[in-house]
């Protein structure tokens, strides 16, 4: 198992884009999370298989209908917590 963090920005809030990730990560067998900054980017901490991770990303690089994706910082890291399920956080 490998780990990913992505720092999402653009128009990425109030367009559905956390419930969007988390629905692909959960189909896509992930596990982590989901949160708004306060900065108006969103954060993703997600687990699993690297080539799941990967479509993860190329998902996110395209975000729901009305989202306007301009950049992700990708970092790949080694787990230092399992998670259980992926869920949507509150903002940080």
């Amino acid at each position: 198992m490998t780990q990913v963090h992505l720092l999402i920005s653009g128009f990425v809030q109030g367009v559905g884009y956390r419930e969007f990730v988390r629905s692909k990560a959960r189909k896509l067998g992930l596990t982590g999370w989901v949160r708004n900054l306060s900065d108006n980017r969103v954060e993703v901490l997600a687990q699993g298989q690297e080539n799941s991770l990967k479509k993860l990303i190329s998902i996110c690089e395209k975000g729901p209908f009305l989202a306007d994706v301009k950049n992700i910082a990708i970092e790949w890291q080694k787990p230092q917590q399992v998670f259980d399920s992926f869920e949507k956080k509150s903002t940080a």
